[in-house]
C-alpha cells in the first residue's frame, strides 16, 4: 500500500487540506491543476515545489489539496502551507524544513493573525465615532 498523509494549513479563515501520496509529481488544488491558476497564485504555490525539487531532485509524489473558507487568497496561502508541510513531513527531510523556514517562516508556521473584532457603538475595529460640538 502507497504511504498516504494528510496535513492542514490555515490563514485567516481559509482551511487546506493537503493529501500526499507517493506518484509522479502531480498538485491539484480543489479538483483543478494548480498551473491553470492565474499567474500569481501559481507563483505562491510554487515557491515550495520549487525549493523542495532543488533539494530533493525530482518530486516523486502527487498532492491533492481541498481548501474552504475565507477569500481566494487566504485559500492560497492556507494551501502553500499545507503543500510545504506536507511535503516536510512525507520526506522526513530536516534540511527541507531549513530550506524552507529561511526562505519563508511562513511555509510551515502559521500566521495566526485573525481580523480585530468590532467594539460597541462603534462602526469598525479601531474608528471611533466623530463628536461634534454644533
Amino acid at each position: 500500500m502507497d504511504k498516504k498523509l494528510v496535513v492542514s494549513g490555515k490563514r485567516k479563515t481559509a482551511i487546506a487540506r493537503a493529501t500526499i501520496i507517493e506518484g509522479s509529481g502531480k498538485v491539484v488544488i480543489n479538483k483543478k491543476p494548480y498551473h491553470l491558476l492565474p499567474m500569481i497564485k501559481r507563483l505562491r504555490i510554487e515557491e515550495p515545489l520549487r525549493i523542495a525539487n532543488e533539494k530533493l531532485g525530482k518530486l516523486n509524489f502527487d498532492i491533492t489539496v481541498n481548501a474552504n473558507g475565507g477569500g481566494q487568497v487566504g485559500q492560497i496561502e492556507a494551501a502553500r502551507l499545507a503543500i510545504a508541510k506536507a511535503i516536510v513531513t512525507f520526506t522526513k527531510n530536516t534540511e527541507l524544513k531549513k530550506m524552507y523556514l529561511s526562505y519563508d517562516r511562513n511555509l510551515l508556521v502559521a500566521d495566526t493573525r485573525r481580523k480585530e473584532a468590532y467594539k460597541p457603538g462603534d462602526s469598525k475595529a479601531r474608528s471611533k465615532r466623530q463628536k461634534s460640538y454644533r
